[in-house]
């Protein structure tokens, strides 16, 4: 075999990836459709492999649990030096991997983060700031390196990014779960029982403790969005769009009542997420950047 058949191997991979996508998130998968074909398969390799990791601990969380996500992280371990899987979603994230650049730097907090949900229920700041690096601001680094390699032809070497790329795309991670983590403080309690943010008590949250999260929040919008310049033109107007979503979500979450936050899971509606893209798209093509990516020699 080979040629035709491992083509068609990745295909299938591929697509498996896109279905995990489609079924899990809108709000991220708006934002792909503004990138090329290749950048879009590869952030769908990427959230599939990050989703699937997420359910085993979120979801599933059987007494095997452990095992589990310990299996998963050996399968890609192996897909990252052999460039092969028979679980298709990790096959595509290894195919992704190779071509731009990713590796055990961003895979292995990842995991570390993901086990920490098996044991840990409620973090301190140190704690806190480990899981968020590797649950989200390793994601973005992946991310990153999807953005500046879309069009890295066979041969050339991997681009890396400059500091300043990286501080925003790690801002962006960070940013992302936290929003999430305030939506789902009514779950993260009752179904989870887990509490993420260091210093409130499960099934408690005050004004100040709020004020203080969004302004974390906010902060770290305002750093992923100082880095926008200097990304690829597709991948920016993609992350424009996205931030806009989550800058809307924020405003939101910021009219919300502390004890409303606890009781439901603060949701845009589709026709208005729709809305915001095109707003965010349009001011980005008016006042965004050179659209030159910004790499390290």
């Amino acid at each position: 075999m080979g040629g035709r058949a491992d083509e068609l191997y990745d295909v299938t991979a591929r697509r498996a990836s896109r279905a995990v996508l489609a079924e899990y998130s809108t709000s991220f998968g708006l934002g792909t459709r503004l990138l090329g074909g290749r950048a879009r398969r590869d952030i769908e390799a990427v959230y599939a492999l990050v989703r699937i990791a997420d359910e085993v601990v979120d979801t599933y969380r059987g007494p095997d649990a452990g095992a589990l996500l310990d299996e998963l992280e050996a399968q890609t371990s192996r897909a990252l030096v052999s460039g092969h899987s028979t679980n298709l979603v990790v096959h595509a994230f290894a195919r992704t991997a190779a071509r731009t650049g990713i590796g055990h730097d961003e895979v292995d907090p990842f995991f570390a983060s993901m086990r920490t949900d098996l044991t840990v229920r409620v973090h301190d700041r140190g704690s806190y700031e480990r899981y968020v690096y590797g649950s989200a601001e390793v994601v973005g680094l992946m991310c990153l390196a999807v953005f500046l390699n879309a069009d890295r032809q066979p041969g050339e070497p991997v681009r890396r990014p400059a500091p300043t790329l990286v501080t925003g795309a790690r801002a962006l991670g960070a940013a992302f779960q936290k929003i999430n983590f305030l939506r789902d403080l009514g779950a993260d309690t009752d179904d989870l029982g887990r509490s993420y943010f260091p210093g409130v008590e499960a099934g408690t949250l005050d004004q100040e403790q709020l004020d203080e999260i969004l302004a974390e929040i906010g902060h770290d919008l305002a750093a992923a969005r100082a880095a926008l310049p200097g990304l690829p033109r597709r991948a920016r107007l993609a992350v424009a769009a996205t931030l806009g979503l989550y800058d809307r979500l924020l405003g939101v979450l910021a009219c919300t009542p502390p004890d409303e936050l606890l009781a439901r899971r603060v949701r845009l509606a589709g026709p208005r997420k729709l809305a915001v893209v095109a707003r965010s798209v349009a001011g980005e093509l008016r006042t965004g950047g050179t659209g030159a990516a910004r790499v390290d020699a």
